[in-house]
């Protein structure tokens, strides 16, 4: 199923030259070496030789191609075998070729799909591919635990009045010593109300939540919207921008997270998002979050006791990635309870289990082949009692028999 989209395997940054270094990287399990070549191009294949196996990453760019070190063989990014030196006859080139895989590079992604070749959906546009590059950003962090409990944190709106309390629990603001910075962000009264409703319903994209607080004052609501679109996306509002958050399998015990955020309204650097996610030189190397396990997890426990930080973690990105880890590399979830602030958690496998039969039945997943993302947006809003929040989504298409009890 989840080979039925296209994934991002690595950012633009990651192949900053033409017939520069290449790079290895995975995704579902499998490893592709990815390189720019003398036009710019990026061609992504199996990393090993289509000869005799040696890894493509200690290759040649060049002339238009990668060459493997070992025997020579040289191919185009659609895998086409340009040169054979040590074996002369044309046939060989004519009769051979890698394995290459269709790439798009858009925004600072590059995307690649590796399903089968007569399926190969469209390739989706966000709202984030229509504004400059200046007011769009991209991050990615590489994360020890599985896709799936980054997915389902990032999914539950219950935690973010918690487990970020720093930027958004005005209750805890109160009594505590944080730093007046942290009141820049997310704090308002509606996040001192931890057990928000949830209204969901099924959408052509997956699904959305609608996640309603009350704020303290009389007849208004706070509605915060998210979407959940397949395989593992979710958009999320932030103060001053929005957030596109991709939750790409590498394997079964690591996950490679892209935080893609806009801004209509004004530039954004990817060094104020670093900073806060809570990322810095001490824990976040080669795109690689560092966690150590045997030293809390990096938390500063007198801060904790001092009432100066909730978490004693830095930033939003860091407080998420650190619990997904500590649940281990895949949470054995016959262990947990769920209570009814989990709905939208439930509504997330149950979407996945059926994306899996429809795919088993010769069918196309949810969103698939949804090309047109664009209208697809994330809200944070007050509204008067009664009013719907759906008119704040009208790029969602719920589906007719959606379930919105949650």
């Amino acid at each position: 199923m989840m080979r039925r989209y296209w994934h991002p395997i690595a950012i633009s940054a990651e192949l900053p030259e033409r017939d520069g270094d290449p790079v290895v990287r995975k995704l579902l399990g499998d490893t592709f070496v990815l390189f720019r070549d003398t036009q710019g191009r990026v061609g992504a294949m199996d990393e090993g030789c289509l000869h005799r196996g040696a890894s493509m990453a200690l290759g040649r760019v060049e002339e238009g191609g990668i060459r493997c070190i070992y025997h020579g063989w040289k191919f185009d990014v659609e895998g086409k075998l340009l040169e054979t030196p040590n074996i002369p006859d044309e046939r060989i080139r004519e009769r051979l070729r890698a394995n290459a895989y269709p790439v798009r590079e858009q925004s600072g992604l590059i995307w690649i799909y590796i399903g089968p070749k007569d399926k190969q959906p469209p390739f989706r546009r966000f709202a984030y591919d229509e504004v400059p590059e200046t007011h769009h950003t991209v991050v990615r962090v590489n994360i020890p635990s599985n896709y799936l409990q980054n997915w389902e944190g990032g999914t539950d709106s219950s935690h973010v009045s918690i487990l970020h309390s720093n930027v958004t629990r005005p209750g805890w603001l109160a009594e505590s010593k944080a730093q007046a910075a942290h009141l820049q962000d997310f704090v308002s009264s509606a996040w001192d109300d931890m057990a928000p409703k949830l209204e969901i319903e099924d959408t052509h994209f997956g699904f959305h939540y609608a996640g309603i607080r009350r704020t303290g004052q009389e007849g208004m609501t706070n509605v915060r919207v998210v979407p959940l679109f397949l395989p593992y996306g979710r958009m999320i509002p932030l103060p001053g921008f929005e957030s596109t958050i991709l939750e790409v399998p590498l394997d079964d015990f690591n996950t490679s997270t892209y935080l893609v955020d806009l801004s209509v309204d004004a530039p954004i650097s990817v060094e104020a998002r670093l900073k806060r996610s809570g990322f810095g030189p001490h824990n976040y190397r080669g795109y690689n979050f560092i966690v150590d396990k045997a030293q809390h997890y990096g938390q500063d426990r007198v801060a904790m006791r001092e009432k100066r930080s909730w978490t004693g973690l830095e930033g939003l990105t860091q407080e998420d990635a650190t619990v997904t880890v500590s649940q281990g590399s895949i949470y054995d979830r016959s262990t947990e309870h769920l209570v009814s602030s989990d709905a939208a958690v439930v509504r997330l496998r149950r979407r996945l289990m059926q994306a899996v039969e429809v795919c088993m039945a010769g069918g196309d997943p949810p969103g698939a082949l949804v090309e047109d993302m664009t209208g697809v947006r994330c809200v944070d809003q007050n509204l008067e009692l009664g009013r719907s929040w759906r008119a704040l989504t009208p790029g969602h298409m719920a589906l007719p028999d959606a379930d919105a009890r949650g």
